[in-house]
């Protein structure tokens, strides 16, 4: 009697793999539609705007302030902040949230 207890209960197991491989897929499918491909599309225009970044442009930055760059090098930019051409601060360009072209007027 115990054989036969035993042996339908690995035959219950053997039939439970199927279902916990397909809910392993269906949950990484969720997390990779919800989680990671909008993140990699976020990352791939941030990376377009700040390629064409170009001198004189309005942008702003992840404090909030708005200013128009001056130079640009590899991965940092001069940008000039308010009418005081004194005031030029060197930044990151990750620390560009959003950029105004000077001539999309």
């Amino acid at each position: 009697m115990s054989i036969l207890l035993t042996q339908s209960a690995e035959a219950g197991m053997g039939s439970m793999l199927p279902v916990i491989l397909m809910y392993v897929v269906v949950f990484g499918a969720f997390f990779y539609f919800a989680m990671y491909r909008p993140q990699k599309k976020e990352q791939k225009k941030m990376s377009a705007m700040l390629s064409s970044l170009e001198i004189g442009d309005c942008v702003l930055t992840s404090s909030g302030f708005y200013g128009i760059v001056i130079d640009i090098t590899e991965d940092t930019v001069i940008v000039e902040f308010g009418n005081n051409k004194n005031c030029r601060i060197p930044m990151q360009k990750s620390a560009i949230s959003q950029v105004e072209k000077a001539n999309a007027e």
